[in-house]
């Protein structure tokens, strides 16, 4: 088994229910089990402006698959939900990131592991800083990379019951 970290976003249909129900999803990935999980995030959209907030997390699973047979189950989850591909930064219904699998690395067209720019994201370091202060990223300390980060759009939601 390896663990892989997966962000998780949404900024339509529900965005909360949206994540709520992919981290259900990943939850039930063959040979996968969800170890744990962030709080979800409003956070304000990145390059593509005008659009509404996301609702971000992160999640930790461990599995058996390797990096590609994970990101292809990722994309299908994607367009299970409907995940439409119109423009770079565009609104969606479901995005989810592979962002590091312990002792993986890729460089390829289709993925890079780690996730070459989750270091510079506060919507994920954030949530990542919530879920795994300690984890050790290429470029130090998660927590300590997210306290570096502007956080102002970025807001934790109360956890439902």
């Amino acid at each position: 088994m390896t663990l892989a970290v997966i962000a998780l976003g949404s900024n339509l249909e529900n965005p909360v229910q949206q994540v709520e129900a992919a981290l259900q999803r990943l939850a039930a990935l063959p040979s996968t089990r969800l170890v744990r999980r962030s709080a979800c995030y409003r956070t304000a959209p990145v390059g593509f402006a005008d659009q509404p907030d996301f609702i971000n997390a992160v999640c930790e699973v461990d599995t058996t698959l390797d990096a590609e047979a994970l990101l292809a189950q990722l994309l299908q989850l994607e367009q299970d939900f409907g995940r439409v591909r119109s423009f770079r930064n565009a609104p969606r219904v479901l995005d989810l990131d592979l962002l590091l699998m312990d002792g993986v690395t890729r460089d390829s067209e289709f993925l890079t592991l780690p996730h070459p720019r989750m270091h510079e994201r506060a919507f994920v370091m954030l949530p990542l800083a919530e879920m795994a202060p300690e984890r050790q990223l290429p470029q130090g300390r998660v927590s300590d990379i997210a306290a570096a980060l502007d956080g102002s759009g970025v807001s934790r939601l109360p956890r439902s019951k």
